[in-house]
């Protein structure tokens, strides 16, 4: 697959299918393979641009500081030299995040949005969202990369039929650059745009699962903020929404996509 070349480094993306460009942004930890049960199907309609975020997959592991600008920078560069026209984005976890700051900070090149089980802040401010935070950062600086995978695959994935996907998703998260990873996670904490949602003007829909730790409430009251945007929560689901439900996924974003192109 192709590269692009970005400030003299190269960022890994793929391109598949055909017509109105469509960008997927990965998660913290991801990379455009955690895509594949998406994109045959996006690609019957769309031109599917998947990319590995600075740190992640194929793409570059540069030294820090991060930021969400500097994803979203990253991100808009991409669409403006592959495609140079607005493009649906859709992206979830730390990448619904990116889709925010990028929707924010270049809003002509987005022409819809889609943000799934994400948040537009990331402000700690009780002791156990604190918590959860140094939980993680201790957990990869003293135990490594495989075993902070090993702790969310059993939080993501739990049912013994997702067993497979569970030793599938262990294994690519113990790729990750463990420095790269530190960096993404310092990008995120502390980051926040809720303030400015009232500015998005695209057409927007929000994918939540019901049993995601972005609670379904914090999705109603941030979907709210944003002018005409819809919610859908998936039932019996948790974070990785794609990988465990791929076909009502797949069919949610088609649905919204051609519906809105009508």
């Amino acid at each position: 697959m192709p590269n692009l070349i970005i400030e003299n480094n190269q960022y890994y993306y793929e391109i598949h299918g055909g017509g109105d460009p469509l960008i997927l942004i990965h998660g913290l930890g991801s990379s455009t393979r955690d895509w594949e049960l998406q994109v045959p199907a996006f690609a019957k309609h769309f031109q599917v641009i998947t990319l590995d975020l600075r740190g992640h997959g194929k793409s570059p592991k540069l030294p820090g500081p991060y930021s969400m600008a500097l994803f979203a920078e990253d991100t808009a560069r991409l669409i403006k030299e592959l495609v140079d026209e607005p493009a649906h984005i859709l992206g979830i976890s730390l990448g619904g995040m990116v889709a925010f700051q990028l929707a924010l900070d270049y809003p002509d090149m987005v022409r819809s949005l889609i943000i799934v089980n994400s948040t537009p802040e990331m402000v700690t401010r009780t002791f156990k969202e604190k918590i959860a935070v140094w939980q993680r950062l201790l957990i990869v600086r003293l135990m490594g990369m495989r075993k902070m995978g090993q702790v969310l695959a059993d939080r993501f994935l739990p049912r013994p039929d997702q067993a497979e996907l569970k030793e599938i998703f262990i294994e690519r998260w113990a790729e990750n650059d463990k420095s790269a990873y530190l960096e993404a996670m310092k990008a995120v904490v502390g980051w926040s745009v809720i303030d400015k949602l009232g500015e998005i003007s695209c057409p927007t829909l929000v994918i939540g699962s019901d049993g995601d730790y972005f609670p379904t409430t914090d999705k109603e009251a941030y979907t709210k903020r944003i002018p005409g945007a819809e919610l859908i929560i998936v039932k019996d689901s948790l974070h990785a929404l794609p990988a465990e439900k791929p076909e009502e996924f797949n069919q949610i974003v088609v649905d919204f996509l051609l519906g809105m192109i009508r």
